[in-house]
């Protein structure tokens, strides 16, 4: 991997291209993100890039003492501390193949990607809470008749004498969303390194101002 970066969901918004055909895209808030650490085969036994995302507030206690909003604990502030850079909301790794490259408290910004490259866009998708089967795993309902008493429940969960129990992974009513989710092959159509935007064609998982990680993608070209 050569290239990637942290981002936020702005919103979704359309764009007329050179054709006149109109597509829609996703809009991202992307970096700048600091590089916190960089880590290497001597000293880890492995290399990456240590990346920082969104600056945290400062706050004081009330005994005098300062902490950082966000869930920044002691361990995650004791990175900053080491790198003598402030401290951010968001610690990331990414394996590059040029690591070593790479200086504590060097920028990646949206530029590090242009118009036209295909990314891999990974976030947490919208959680909807608990959800019947037909919502959940697109089940077919039964008859909606005065009569029937069998409407949107979920079916046969099995015979009753053989096997006599329920199959892993028997699609039922539960938890839906707010699991990782990766779109992948998504292509870039404009970057503007001034405000930090990329858009990319088509939506991506997660809500509005939720973090994603953007990577160049891992689909070879045919």
């Amino acid at each position: 991997m050569k290239k990637a970066i942290l981002a936020k969901k702005v919103g979704m918004t359309q764009m007329f291209m050179e054709d006149g055909t109109v597509i829609p895209v996703t809009v991202l808030s992307a970096g700048p993100c600091t590089v916190t650490q960089v880590k290497s085969d001597e000293t880890d036994g492995y290399s990456a890039v240590q990346v920082g995302y969104e600056d945290t507030k400062e706050k004081l206690r009330a005994d005098g003492n300062v902490y950082h909003r966000h869930a920044a604990n002691k361990p995650h502030v004791g990175q900053f501390k080491k790198s003598e850079l402030p401290v951010q909301k968001y610690l990331r790794e990414f394996r590059f193949e040029n690591s070593a490259d790479y200086k504590v408290g060097d920028q990646i910004k949206a530029d590090i990607f242009e118009e036209g490259d295909r990314v891999d866009i990974t976030g947490v998708s919208r959680g909807k809470g608990f959800q019947g089967a037909i919502k959940r795993f697109n089940q077919h309902r039964g008859p909606m008749g005065h009569g029937s008493k069998f409407h949107r429940h979920q079916g046969s969960n099995g015979s009753s004498s053989d096997p006599s129990r329920v199959y892993k992974g028997k699609g039922m009513a539960g938890h839906m969303g707010s699991v990782q989710v990766t779109v992948q092959n998504l292509k870039v159509v404009r970057v503007d390194a001034e405000k930090n935007l990329i858009l990319v064609r088509g939506s991506i998982p997660g809500a509005e101002k939720s973090l994603v990680t953007i990577k160049e993608t891992v689909i070879a070209e045919a």
